[in-house]
């Protein structure tokens, strides 16, 4: 089958940064999908592994993790789907992924593709709803409210991926205030468009800027999506004491001492942990995929695809690692369907 390999560590503008090639159709076993893929899109998450910041530890090393297609045919042990079932998932990090004609995923991590949607706009959702999914009611657990703060979230890198998901789930499904960060008025209004409630600049001192929206008091909430290194000192400052911070980025060190007087808690986010460690609750994320697209087809929820570059090769996705690592993407990348 046709796919596009990585070479670890390669800058996105070395040659072989990004392959085509062509190697065997992978073969389902287990409670595995095998699936046609017929969309993708692409996420900081990429980047990282072929820069060499998390091992993928497979062959062939293909990336990708958001996907949409059509089941060609199922493991021995799967339940949930048939051929011939449209569906859309994230994946595993310790797999091959979706840069290729075929994947096999476990059925566990994947959900029925939203009726409403196309492949390339499906393909936009399922990394960033679940991140946002699991940090918000998993992780943050938004529904319980911090004792006398004010019923407000602040989503920092509100016009990225995970950022543009996070905002609709918190209008959609809480009461909470919705705040989001952007520093260029396209992007601003892009979370204005989204469903914030307000939206702040994250070029200058967020505790300052949340300061001056005159809410009922401090923020319980803070959605860390990007930079949680460098605004640290500023989001203990803005949060109410016994506040909740979840970042889901990779900052080099993050000393969190000064979290200690405010007894301020901190809850990490990584979408792959269900799957990687194989957890008693792996098969949440196909009921969270589920949830998505019924809010979807309801018309709570909307696509994040913002760009389509295209078929998927390796120029193509070697325009889209370039863009998220310029860090001006504003919602999902997608690339569909393959050259002839």
């Amino acid at each position: 089958m046709r796919g596009v390999t990585y070479t670890e560590g390669a800058q996105i503008d070395a040659p072989d940064a990004l392959l085509d090639t062509t190697f065997p159709d992978p073969v389902p076993v287990g409670r595995d999908l095998l699936v046609r893929v017929q969309a993708i899109s692409v996420n900081p998450i990429d980047t990282k592994v072929r820069q060499g910041a998390y091992k993928q530890g497979c062959e062939p090393k293909v990336l990708g993790w958001d996907a949409a297609g059509t089941v060609v045919s199922v493991g021995p042990e799967a339940r949930l789907f048939k051929p011939g079932d449209a569906v859309f998932y994230a994946g595993a990090l310790d797999r091959p992924g979706s840069n290729a004609a075929f994947q096999c995923v476990d059925e566990r991590l994947v959900g029925a593709k939203p009726a409403s949607l196309d492949f390339a706009a499906a393909a936009a959702l399922p990394l960033t709803a679940l991140t946002a999914w699991e940090m918000l009611f998993d992780r943050l657990d938004v529904a319980t409210p911090v004792p006398g703060a004010a019923p407000a979230i602040l989503i920092v890198g509100g016009a990225g991926g995970v950022g543009s998901i996070a905002i609709q789930l918190a209008r959609q499904l809480t009461d909470l205030i919705v705040i989001a960060t952007a520093s260029r008025p396209e992007t601003a209004q892009w979370c204005r468009d989204l469903g914030a409630h307000h939206v702040i600049d994250h070029a200058k001192p967020l505790a300052t800027e949340v300061a001056a929206l005159g809410l009922p008091g401090a923020p319980g909430f803070v959605f860390a999506t990007t930079q949680t290194g460098a605004h640290l000192p500023q989001i203990i400052e803005l949060l109410a004491p016994q506040g909740r911070l979840g970042p889901i980025d990779d900052p080099e060190t993050l000393d969190v001492m000064p979290l200690k007087p405010k007894s301020l808690s901190l809850h990490w986010e990584l979408m792959f942990t269900r799957s990687l460690f194989q957890t008693a609750d792996m098969e949440r994320q196909h009921a969270i995929l589920t949830e998505i697209a019924r809010l979807i087809d309801a018309g709570r929820l909307r696509t994040t695809l913002s760009e389509t570059f295209g078929p998927i090769n390796a120029a193509n996705l070697a325009r889209a690692h370039a863009l998220i690592e310029s860090g001006k993407a504003r919602g999902k990348v997608v690339l569909a369907g393959f050259s002839d």
